[in-house]
């Protein structure tokens, strides 16, 4: 189980995920992947976000994970269980885990730097802030960060919809709290979203897992 780090940060990261199983995840990869090629690439996506989150200045870093750890799971981080539910209320009880700042990010933004996560992760990040929202090129969100940690602050939002970033974004602004916004990305959903994110980030194990599979596509 991780632990507090002293003078590792005062915000807990929460990264909520799937375990990569063939037929369970990525379904809008297939085709042209295969679903055991689409869980590979889920699971490198996952491996990469991972391993970028354990070089980050934070308080603990927990992965709410639904299905069982494997060998993608690096140390370091505690696992809780998702609850059950629509992912408004999955993202909620995650939140209600915390005490003081959270961040919470997905598996579909292999992407992320330490230097993207920067402001929402330094020192001062949280001075006058209530809130930190990336919003996703396909409408949705990437990272949502909240001071405190209210379940109400989610539950209820519409999830997977054009819209969702808007409405979850209009949620927080609307009771008042101050959001500060992170850049967008685009989530790995389709095909065309997985060349353009393993384009942007050449050197992880995403992109090298997209790069091999898509050559043997092809043959």
């Amino acid at each position: 189980m991780s632990t507090p780090t002293p003078g590792g940060g005062v915000t807990t990261l929460l990264v909520i995920a799937k375990e990569p199983l063939p037929g369970k995840v990525k379904t809008r990869l297939t085709p042209p992947f295969s679903a055991e090629e689409a869980a590979e690439l889920a699971a490198a996506a996952l491996e990469d976000t991972l391993r970028t989150v354990l070089t980050l200045p934070v308080r603990r870093r927990v992965l709410v994970l639904e299905g069982r750890p494997g060998p993608w799971t690096p140390p370091g981080f505690d696992v809780l269980p998702q609850c059950a539910g629509t992912l408004d209320e999955r993202i909620a009880a995650a939140f209600a885990t915390c005490t003081g700042p959270a961040l919470l990010i997905g598996m579909d933004t292999p992407q992320i730097t330490p230097a993207l996560l920067a402001p929402a992760l330094s020192p001062a990040g949280w001075d006058g802030c209530d809130a930190w929202f990336g919003p996703a090129e396909d409408g949705g969100f990437w990272a949502l960060g909240l001071a405190a940690p209210d379940p109400c602050l989610v539950r209820g939002v519409p999830m997977s919809r054009p819209d969702t970033g808007g409405l979850q974004r209009a949620r927080l602004t609307g009771l008042g709290l101050a959001v500060r916004d992170l850049p967008p990305l685009r989530d790995v959903d389709t095909a065309e979203d997985a060349a353009l994110v393993a384009a942007a980030a050449p050197h992880g194990r995403f992109a090298e897992a997209h790069g091999r599979l898509s050559r043997a596509a092809v043959r």
